[in-house]
């Protein structure tokens, strides 16, 4: 864990804009992160942005052996952190863009997500929302997370009215304190 942490602070310091966190995701955050990955049968959940990997243990966990694990990450140093510590997940060096090209036709189940989406501009936003909306099962979900000191932000306020868009259902999380910022999650069902 602490090894994870350092790696962290070492990749915030280097591109403090791409990593937008200074510290992993702690426990309350990744257990209401993940709590869409399905419980039975064999989903495919994708993780867009694992950095050292605080949702990907809690995935494997609640996975249990079953489905398919794939993470996307576009920094070298954390996709091969997780690679190294998470041997059963296949971790792919791509940006989320891409995810079309990734999942090569597939459906994921569930889509959770660690990324910064205050440190996006627009475009952005709008390409990867349209990758993850359209890389879901009918019926799948996405979650994400924002730190709650972003939420009256321009770049914050554009991602709510945006995950609106893609989505028919979003709800959003209650300000988890404990975390390191303080946090809530989003959690959006795809229809159609």
């Amino acid at each position: 864990m602490a090894d994870g942490r350092m790696a962290f602070l070492r990749e915030f310091a280097r591109a403090p804009l791409d990593v937008g966190a200074v510290a992993p995701s702690g426990r309350e955050l990744t257990a209401q992160a993940v709590r869409h990955v399905p419980r039975q049968g064999d989903p495919l959940v994708v993780e867009l942005g694992p950095g050292t990997g605080a949702f990907t243990t809690a995935i494997q966990r609640r996975l249990g052996g079953r489905g398919r694990h794939l993470a996307v990450e576009r920094n070298e140093r954390f996709a091969g952190y997780v690679r190294e510590r998470h041997p059963g997940v296949e971790v792919v060096t791509a940006d989320a863009r891409d995810l079309a090209q990734v999942l090569g036709g597939r459906r994921a189940d569930a889509i959770v997500s660690g990324l910064p989406w205050s440190s996006f501009g627009a475009g952005t936003q709008r390409a990867i929302l349209a990758a993850v909306a359209a890389g879901l099962t009918p019926g799948g979900t996405f979650t994400t997370f924002a730190y709650a000191y972003t939420r009256w932000t321009g770049p914050s306020r554009r991602f709510r009215r945006l995950i609106g868009d893609h989505f028919g259902e979003v709800a959003v999380g209650r300000t988890i304190w404990a975390n390191l910022p303080p946090a809530y999650v989003y959690s959006g069902r795809r229809f159609s």
